[in-house]
């Protein structure tokens, strides 16, 4: 469906994605997360939106790695999908908590054997001598796990960023971009909407 700045944000965000997939784009739930330490410093990685989740875009992690780190000492967030073959991204702005383990548990359940080996595998963010430490890592896991379900480590699972501001960028000629704000002051007040200069 095309975007209707009439409508609900996370019903265009959601519209928006699929359509960057059904044009060919490689990806398309890829989004740059932007953290920032308890003392300001930004970093910046990408990650894959896994839907959305009582009102919030959720993605999943090693809870020891550094952007969790970084998200338990400063909730604040910022994410980005950019889809350059289409001159088209969507930013949201917002605060970032964590998924019950029940929701975390029934995704990871969802996650090929392989990902869910590599969850208990990666010491996330820790320095390792070679990546053969990794593979032998995994067949320890594999053996283990050997005939049974994987389950879900302890220190993995789900964080949700729950969207202060959202905007709809279009790229057009001669850098006329249209820009399209949803915007609101805290959760409990209903979106704001407003069209920005580029």
């Amino acid at each position: 469906m095309a975007f209707d700045f009439a409508r609900d944000p996370f019903e265009n965000l959601l519209d928006q994605i699929d359509l960057a997939g059904v044009s060919g784009v490689k990806e398309p739930i890829a989004m740059s997360l932007a953290t920032a330490t308890k003392d300001g410093l930004p970093d910046v990685r990408a990650v894959l939106f896994k839907g959305l989740v009582r009102g919030g875009l959720s993605f999943y992690t090693n809870y020891d790695s550094q952007k969790s780190q970084e998200l338990s000492e400063n909730p604040n967030a910022s994410a980005l999908f950019f889809w350059a073959p289409l001159a088209q991204q969507i930013r949201v702005i917002g605060k970032v908590d964590r998924l019950t383990r029940e929701e975390s548990e029934a995704y990871f359940a969802s996650r090929p054997r392989l990902s869910q080996i590599g969850a208990w595998a990666s010491l996330q963010s820790q320095e390792i001598p070679s990546f053969d430490f990794l593979n032998d890592r995994v067949k320890v896991f594999e053996e283990k796990f050997a005939n049974q379900i994987v389950p879900c480590p302890s220190n993995w699972g789900g964080f949700r960023i729950l969207p202060l501001r959202i905007e709809f960028w279009f790229g057009r000629e001669g850098r006329l971009h249209e820009r399209f704000v949803y915007e609101r002051k805290d959760f409990s007040v209903n979106w704001t909407r407003k069209f920005v200069s580029p």
